[in-house]
């Protein structure tokens, strides 16, 4: 649900004209049109009374449903890969722009595709009891499912007997998942192929792949390690989610080409913070016009520090935000606000937010790998259950709006291995070798494979 100040202005005088017409139209009886006789005679004495009404009553059930949106349902704000971060010009298409930018642009000496980590699948609520999805990570495709008891399972999408995709016309029964092809039957929890309705035995060898996974903070995620380690520590559990204290409030979905260090590094970049995020949301996303001195009297100021944490720990780091907001040069400390960013891992950055007039939750940004150049990013906000949800959709909205900014520079951008840094840049330096700790020797890396002449 996307409402800019001008469409929303107009949704509103629309909607007050109509009611205004339609509640006119009730003001006049039939008789006083001049065809009293000719209503009469054809049965439709009180129609346009009756057509008003239900004219009325429609523009109302309309309008409360867009208001009940606007205020109470979450804000779902989900974008295709060319949605976001291209320039269309000379009467291309985005899609057209997009595929030009990824088949023309540079991409560096890549660190590996795949870091060892936690990784979001999707939400909780996107799952009922006995649904199953299809869903692409790590460039694998996997099936997710709930089982009749409640609990969700990721297994390999193909089935091993003939390769149909589980995810695809595949059936939960009890805690398995049923091939759509032949009917067998694979256990959620380890794989195991527990029934197959013509064979008299089932084969000790017949499994599918099952990925290690868990749900927590109403989030299903998978666990990757290219050598097939168990997890190395756990997704720590937002308590406030848990006891219902923070209620969900909405997410945005991005599509991002590039590589998935690129996206947490920004986290240690506090100098784009202020040439490329000072300028108002109100001046949008597109690089080419946030500067303009048309909306210059609304600024962000921020103060950031970036630190990894140490052990037991050393697989989260932390960036402390200060956000001050001028308006036409006047400072409004009632919307000072401060955030904590916790990494954990790869893959998983919690956002919490803590403001006396504001309330207080956490935005969960998440980052998938879907390919190795391909990564799909959520923010999911929950918040304090008792503040209007029109504030914590606010508040996403403008996170969106900022994060827009950053992936117009990531989808046309150059990863660059030994980068040109000066002293103030150093907490990018200390953020490369603190990820690099996700690798190991094997884990995969982006490999080209040229099947035409190179001149």
């Amino acid at each position: 649900m996307e409402l800019s100040g001008t469409s929303l202005l107009w949704k509103l005088l629309s909607a007050a004209v109509l009611v205004l017409s339609a509640g006119l139209l009730l003001l006049f009886d039939p008789w006083d049109f001049g065809y009293p006789e000719l209503w009469r005679k054809t049965g439709l004495a009180g129609a346009p009374a009756r057509a008003a009404a239900c004219l009325v009553a429609g523009v109302l059930l309309l309008a409360a449903g867009w208001l009940y949106r606007l205020f109470f349902a979450p804000l779902e704000l989900l974008r295709s890969p060319e949605d976001v971060g291209y320039v269309a010009e000379d009467g291309r298409s985005r899609a057209r722009a997009a595929n030009e930018v990824r088949r023309r642009r540079k991409t560096g000496e890549l660190p590996p595709v795949y870091p060892n980590g936690w990784y979001r699948v999707l939400d909780s609520h996107m799952l009922e009891r006995g649904d199953v999805k299809s869903v692409t990570v790590l460039g694998e495709q996997v099936a997710v499912f709930r089982g009749q008891d409640g609990k969700a399972f990721v297994v390999d999408a193909y089935c091993p007997h003939l390769g149909a995709n589980l995810a695809v016309g595949g059936r939960v029964v009890g805690s398995c998942i049923e091939c759509p092809f032949h009917g067998w039957q694979f256990r959620g929890e380890d794989g195991k192929c527990v029934r197959i309705p013509y064979a008299e035995k089932v084969p000790e060898f017949a499994k599918v792949r099952c990925w290690p996974s868990c749900e927590v903070n109403g989030q299903v995620l998978v666990w990757f390690h290219c050598d097939g380690e168990e997890p190395g520590w756990r997704v720590p559990e937002q308590k406030e989610i848990s006891r219902g204290e923070w209620v969900y409030r909405g997410r945005t979905e991005h599509f991002i080409s590039a590589h998935i260090e690129e996206i947490p590094e920004n986290a240690a970049d506090i100098a784009h913070l202020a040439h490329l995020h000072t300028p108002g949301i109100v001046s949008g996303v597109d690089l080419r016009y946030t500067n303009s001195k048309t909306w210059e009297f609304i600024r962000h100021d921020w103060k950031v520090e970036w630190k990894p944490e140490p052990e037991p720990n050393k697989h989260c780091s932390q960036m402390l935000v200060k956000h001050a907001l001028t308006v036409f040069g006047r400072h409004w400390p009632l919307l000072d606000l401060s955030v904590v960013a916790r990494q954990v891992g790869p893959g998983l950055v919690f956002l919490l937010f803590d403001h006396s007039f504001l309330g207080r939750g956490v935005i969960m940004h998440c980052v998938t790998p879907v390919e190795p150049l391909l990564q799909c990013v959520s923010h999911t906000i929950f918040y304090q259950s008792s503040i209007p949800p029109l504030v914590p959709k606010f508040i996403l909205r403008a996170e969106c709006i900022q994060f827009e900014r950053d992936v117009m520079i990531w989808n046309n951008k150059k990863y660059i291995s030994n980068p040109m840094l000066v002293k103030e840049d150093s907490a990018i330096q200390k953020h490369r070798r603190w990820f690099s700790q996700f690798y190991s020797e094997n884990s995969p890396r982006l490999r080209y494979q040229h099947d035409t002449l190179d001149f």
